[in-house]
């Protein structure tokens, strides 16, 4: 048994029985276990966190999703109506553009009449002017004085029945 002693290893062998005695003594295992068991539920604290995050995250992502398809379909909505109301108003436009060329070229047709009718009685009073001046002239000269009375006085008479 004195080999035995002597031996290095066997020593080696006595302390760690000692020291692993120490430590089921001082309930280390149980420590261990429960650090351990803290750390295992503190991961898995994080690991539901995490996963509430996840779904937090995705619900923002869906709902931003449908704000984006919701704006998408009033943008197009938008566009419809106003590509629907210039063509309306292109048409008003067009219409009216239409509407003032026709009172415009009656406004012109009328003023060519009406210059028409102007320029017919300023012909007919110069021509009557113009017939007054021939006939005075030649009255004069085939008429004498008493020829001019007579044809006066029948001329007053005439004028006086037509008045009444």
């Amino acid at each position: 048994m004195n080999e035995m002693l002597l031996d290095p290893t066997f020593w080696v062998g006595v302390g760690l029985v000692i020291f692993i005695a120490i430590l089921i003594y001082v309930k280390v295992p149980g420590l261990l276990a429960r650090q351990l068991d803290a750390r295992s539920a503190a991961i898995a604290g994080e690991l539901n966190e995490a996963k509430r995050l996840r779904e937090e995250a995705e619900a923002l992502l869906a709902t931003y999703q449908a704000r984006t398809k919701d704006a998408e379909s009033e943008a197009a909505a938008i566009i419809a109506t106003a590509k629907t109301e210039a063509q309306q108003m292109q048409a008003e436009a067009r219409d009216a553009v239409t509407a003032l060329i026709e009172r415009r070229t009656k406004m012109a047709e009328h003023k060519i009449a009406q210059a028409e009718a102007t320029a017919l009685a300023e012909v007919k009073t110069a021509a009557a002017g113009a017939a007054v001046s021939a006939a005075t002239q030649i009255l004069s000269q085939r008429m004498d004085g008493a020829k001019a009375t007579a044809v006066a006085d029948s001329a007053i008479r005439d004028l006086r029945s037509r008045l009444n």
